[in-house]
């Protein structure tokens, strides 16, 4: 009895894609979660707590009362008063640092209000250039903090980054002398300065505005410091003890008061202003 060999069909079938960006792991526990979770949590992990890179301009959403940011000179851009040139121009940098992070700068300047009391605010990106400060950066914080003498509020400066912009050369390091002498005439009109140090904050700002705060607070787990770990080693030929540059390092050793989680830190700064018996008044606009 013959049988007839029975004809097999393949079937194929579509692998589903996953689409980029649904899932973020956790550096530290490797776990894989929601991306949405983490970005309706002000880019923190809500169970870990590790706290992911924001944008400035997110970060100024989660702090301030809604509606009341006011941008300041965000007309002030980066020039090239060197000429500087490598592989790539310093112009063309620049121009793929903004089309990269959206922003005219390393720094979002303006006034608002935190709970109702009026402040004036300065925001780094590290996304632009590593928010190195460069002249333009330091330009804008220098009117941040003229602006709080002016209109009599507190300056709040969150810093992240890399420290002095080297295709600007001794112009950028000009900036750090530049902010610190205008804080210190904040510091003669009796007005208080909140400096908020973020993940990395290194380099010429770690030397000048982002340490010179009446009240310094970190973030959970940011890195701050001048130099590099590995610079220090080899330079001083010693073994650095754990957790060096770290905000919770810093905190034991008393360069930083408080660390606050960025999800709290809204009402923390609320909670000090109110401390320092600052008033509840709307911070005035004016022109660039």
């Amino acid at each position: 009895m013959n049988f007839d060999k029975p004809t097999y069909t393949v079937r194929k079938t579509r692998k589903k894609e996953i689409p980029q960006g649904l899932y973020t792991q956790d550096p530290i526990t490797g776990d894989t979660l929601f991306t949405k979770d983490i970005e309706e949590n002000q880019m923190v992990v809500p169970k870990g707590g590790h706290h992911f890179p924001i944008g400035a301009r997110e970060r100024i959403a989660s702090l301030l009362d809604v509606g009341s940011f006011v941008e300041k000179d965000a007309g002030v851009r980066s020039a090239d008063p060197l000429g500087f040139m490598d592989s790539v121009s310093y112009v063309d940098r620049i121009k793929k640092y903004e089309k990269a992070s959206g922003l005219p700068e390393s720094v979002i300047c303006g006034l608002g209000k935190i709970h109702d009391i009026g402040v004036s605010l300065a925001v780094m990106d590290f996304r632009f250039c590593g928010g190195t400060l460069g002249s333009a950066a330091g330009e804008k914080i220098t009117r941040a903090i003229e602006a709080a003498i002016e209109h009599k509020v507190p300056c709040i400066i969150f810093s992240t980054s890399g420290g002095a912009r080297m295709q600007e050369g001794i112009l950028s390091l000009m900036q750090m002398a530049k902010t610190s002498a205008a804080l210190g005439r904040l510091g003669q009109a009796g007005l208080p300065y909140i400096s908020v140090l973020t993940h990395p904050t290194t380099g010429g700002v770690s030397a000048s505005y982002a340490t010179l705060g009446d009240i310094i607070l970190a973030e959970p787990g940011a890195m701050i410091g001048f130099a590099g770990a590995r610079v220090i080693k080899d330079t001083t030929m010693q073994t650095l003890p754990e957790g060096f540059q770290t905000s919770e390092f810093l905190l034991q050793r008393g360069l930083i008061d408080q660390i606050v989680p960025r999800t709290k830190m809204r009402d923390r700064l609320g909670e000090i202003l109110q401390a320092l018996h600052v008033k509840k008044k709307p911070a005035a606009s004016r022109k660039n």
